[in-house]
């Protein structure tokens, strides 16, 4: 697939991460703020959002196919493209549909995007050597992410402070910079990522997109076939739903216990710059973790933890407690992703891997708008104290999901005749190999698992 080395392969993959995050972090303390400075309230805003999660539900499959069928590289492309225009109309957005427009496109942009990066990394890493251990650089990506958001959002606040430039106001200046940074990015993908692909041209192409709803159809069967993959899948239900708490009801739980809206958002600035480098810190653990624990149980408890975390930020008093809490938050949820990826890649050869991914984030997208509807109403007509408990517990329940996994990865353990040299969750294949990958075509569950969790995401 490609000559480079595993070492040059995370490294490329690393740097196309942090530049695909950092105009994220830009945009993070202004985009709300600048919707509302344009004559938007909090209604419509939540109602032009709305515009992203339908278009990812409705694309997010047929774009994991077109990446498996077409090529990552020019899937990946294309997104950025849509990303790069979608923030040049936000600059100059006024209007209710103009900023519908932009989130439709920002939906398009997430849908090409999702997945597409990461599978060209553990397919180039797989291609160089096939016994690599691909779940560090999947760690290694929390950490960036995490410290590529936090930096974004410091200099996303440093630009505000500096004021309004000529005609644009100040919460636009992070805007542009992202624009920026976001043609940047583009470029360095073009440079960066190495792809070879059997063929090319319009033919090439139409054939492409022909072949993708194949491509879809053969990942869903994977679902049907392989119980640990239908659990793993199904987490990001519950993590849809009870995200909202730390992402949506934090900053009205801070502004309760502050008493002040304007000194609360005035605080969650630098705390959402550090809530991301803890994300990153969280990420950093997941080594220790896989080689403590193992992937299954380690994604489980993390589950948990973040459930205990969310109590403390509805149950804490105080600012200080709230933000601490906030902070555990995502360091848990950094080390939470790259234990449940990293399962998830285990579970799906490389023809069919953008599509599993697809498949795994398409399930957050109506989980979080249901949660969004009713964790806000229950705040509503209750508390917000009581909505974020509701929702730490469907982020909790959601542990024993890994536990087919954990039970496939023993049993493949127990048949390799040297599994007691070992940790615990490990095989051959590396660290937490919850069992052998499905052929679409294959065996109904190679790994028989004792039980058959919930069907949800």
């Amino acid at each position: 697939m490609t000559t480079l080395s595993v070492r040059q392969v995370r490294f490329r993959y690393l740097t196309l991460y942090g530049l695909r995050w950092l105009p994220t972090g830009l945009l993070i303390p202004v985009m709300i703020l600048l919707m509302q400075e344009r004559g938007l309230s909090l209604s419509q805003i939540g109602l032009v959002a709305t515009a992203q999660g339908l278009v990812v539900l409705a694309l997010e499959l047929p774009t994991g196919g077109l990446a498996d069928a077409l090529g990552r590289k020019p899937v990946l492309v294309v997104a950025w493209v849509v990303c790069l225009v979608s923030l040049v109309l936000f600059v100059v957005a006024d209007s209710f549909w103009m900023f519908f427009l932009v989130w439709a496109l920002q939906g398009i942009y997430r849908a090409l995007d999702s997945g597409p990066l990461e599978s060209w990394y553990v397919d180039a890493t797989l291609a160089v050597d096939p016994e690599a251990e691909y779940e560090r650089g999947l760690g290694w990506a929390g950490t960036v992410i995490g410290v590529a958001i936090g930096a974004g959002a410091l200099l996303g606040g440093g630009l505000v402070a500096l004021g309004p430039v000529g005609p644009l106001s100040a919460l636009a200046l992070p805007v542009l910079v992202a624009i920026a940074l976001q043609a940047a990015a583009l470029v360095a993908l073009t440079v960066l990522l190495v792809e070879h692909r059997p063929a090319q041209g319009a033919a090439a192409v139409r054939a492409s997109v022909a072949e993708a709803p194949r491509m879809v159809g053969q990942a869903v069967g994977l679902l049907r076939r392989n119980r640990v993959l239908l659990a793993l899948v199904a987490v990001e239900l519950f993590w849809g739903f009870g995200m909202i708490t730390f992402e949506s009801l934090l900053p009205v739980r801070l502004a309760e216990v502050v008493g002040d809206a304007d000194r609360a958002a005035a605080l969650l600035g630098p705390a959402s710059s550090a809530a991301w480098l803890a994300n990153a810190a969280g990420a950093a653990l997941t080594p220790l973790l896989l080689r403590r624990l193992g992937a299954a149980p380690a994604a489980a408890l993390m589950r948990v933890l973040q459930g205990v975390t969310v109590v403390g930020m509805g149950l804490l008093a105080g600012p200080v407690g709230v933000l601490i809490a906030y902070l555990a938050c995502y360091t848990v949820h950094g080390a939470s992703n790259p234990l449940h990826m990293g399962l998830l890649h285990r579970q799906v050869d490389g023809p069919y891997r953008t599509s599993v991914l697809s498949l795994n984030s398409m399930m957050a997208q109506p989980a979080g708008a249901l949660g969004a509807v009713v964790l806000t109403a229950l705040a509503d007509a209750t508390s917000i104290t009581v909505a974020m408990l509701v929702g730490a517990v469907v982020l909790a329940v959601a542990a024993p999901l890994y536990l087919p996994a954990w039970r496939a990865g023993r049993r493949a353990s127990a048949e390799e005749p040297d599994a007691g040299e070992r940790g615990p969750g490990e095989s051959a294949a590396g660290p937490g190999h919850p069992g052998p990958a499905l052929d679409p075509a294959g065996p109904v569950d190679p790994v028989p698992v004792a039980v058959s969790p919930a069907r949800p995401d």
